[in-house]
């Protein structure tokens, strides 16, 4: 199940357990994680792109190990709200992980990585720094968004 809407995400999930965001880029995607009180949510990973199958593999694998329930994944909207390329791009990636058997939750990233990007120069993070952990960061944004809607 795909859904844009945080309450039909939440009605999919088991009472509890730990979510995964996903911010998908071309290159790499970010990996963060929530505990299982849906309280606060941290970056876990960086993944470098390679084919789908083997992206999958290695999202199954953190899966796996972490026991994640559900997923939220970060859509690349424009500005105005409309979809782009990279907007039907995320969409589809995420369709070829219904497979997995997770309710997936697709959620407005604008501005995701400026935040982080910001927060990690007044945090004084060197640019070789926050260019390495800037994707996962972002993913934990997206994620702690998500579930700040999913516990009001």
């Amino acid at each position: 199940m795909i859904t844009t809407a945080a309450p039909d995400f939440a009605a999919a999930l088991p009472a509890g357990g730990r979510l995964a965001g996903l911010d998908v880029g071309t290159k790499t995607i970010g990996v963060a994680l929530c505990d299982a009180g849906w309280s606060f949510a941290s970056p876990d990973k960086t993944i470098i792109r390679k084919k789908f199958s083997a992206d999958l593999e290695a999202l199954k694998a953190v899966f796996a190990a972490q026991s994640v329930v559900g997923l939220v994944v970060g859509l690349p909207l424009n500005m105005d709200g409309t979809d782009s390329p990279r907007t039907q791009s995320t969409r589809a990636f995420s369709r070829n992980l219904l497979p997995l058997g997770l309710p997936i939750l697709l959620w407005d990233e604008r501005w995701s990585t400026a935040a982080v990007e910001r927060a990690m120069i007044a945090a004084d993070v060197s640019r070789a720094k926050r260019a390495e952990r800037v994707d996962s960061a972002a993913a934990a944004f997206i994620l702690q968004g998500a579930i700040d809607a999913l516990t009001r």
